[in-house]
């Protein structure tokens, strides 16, 4: 039996997961910390999200087999080893649940769809500009001119019955746009909702590329518990001709990344070890 820690820096927050491996194969998970970065040092939240999920299970760090990190978390200079990112959202896909075959990760600054194998097996990838207005950090800017706090928008937008288009890719156009629609009276409802549906269409196109028509997609990252986002996405796929794809979330799907991250370090421990073990034969 093994421990590892899985950390996922992210553009706005730090991830951490401990979990518990058995011989078997099964993992447990045993604890799990997630820290807004909020201009604080990215590392230091590493640290101290490791050190807490340590103690919180009663662990020592030479207890734990492998530290892995991923996202941003190349130079935590306490790590084993670094995995890229899209492999472990799609490992941690399936672990938070088995029948996905596409994750769809929308973090603070992009959006990124991943088309995996049962295995977690990275087959296509596909992801959003930069400058795209699909992000969390360009959907809590526009809650905050709309002065709505970022747990209301997936319920208010879910109550809109005239979406407002917004068709601009570039995320400092469309907040131009949105200013526009509050000068001219329209519902913040309707906003957010057409919001919702621009970048659930980018998302479905995303989707598309990847060459997926067929299977469970996981929604992760910071806004896979946007309930409006979730509900335009389903819309947009039926628009996309893309029927075949049911859109789903998981309430720990903010974690996929590290979890996928600590599942991979078990796997290139045991490997690590099988050598060892050959080569002192």
């Amino acid at each position: 039996m093994i421990h590892t820690v899985g950390i996922d820096i992210g553009s706005g927050a730090v991830k951490t997961v401990l979990f518990r491996h058995a011989g078997d194969g099964t993992a447990e998970w045993l604890a799990r910390r997630c820290e807004r970065i909020r201009r604080r040092d990215p590392m230091e939240l590493a640290r101290q999200g490791y050190d807490e999920v340590l103690a919180e299970a009663g662990l020592a760090p030479a207890q734990v087999a492998y530290v892995a990190t991923t996202g941003e978390g190349e130079n935590a200079a306490f790590a084993t080893g670094h995995f890229y990112s899209m492999t472990t959202h799609a490992r941690g896909g399936i672990f938070l649940n088995p029948a996905a075959r596409a994750v769809v990760d929308i973090g603070a600054l992009n959006g990124r769809a991943i088309y995996m194998d049962e295995r977690g097996k990275v087959l296509a990838y596909k992801m959003t500009s930069q400058c795209a207005s699909g992000s969390g950090q360009f959907l809590e800017n526009i809650a905050r001119y709309l002065g709505v706090a970022v747990e209301e928008i997936g319920p208010l937008s879910r109550t809109s019955t005239n979406p407002e288009k917004v068709s601009s890719i570039c995320a400092v156009l469309a907040e131009t746009d949105v200013i526009n629609m509050v000068s001219r009276g329209i519902p913040t409802a309707d906003i957010l909702k057409g919001i919702h549906l621009s970048m659930a269409s980018r998302i479905a196109k995303l989707l598309k590329a990847t060459g997926i028509t067929r299977g469970t997609v996981l929604l992760t990252g910071g806004l896979a518990l946007d309930e409006g986002l979730l509900a335009a996405l389903r819309e947009e796929l039926v628009n996309e001709k893309i029927t075949g794809l049911e859109a789903v979330s998981h309430p720990d799907s903010i974690y996929a990344g590290a979890i996928g991250a600590a599942l991979w370090g078990a796997f290139r421990h045991a490997r690590l070890a099988a050598l060892e073990a050959r080569a002192a034969a």
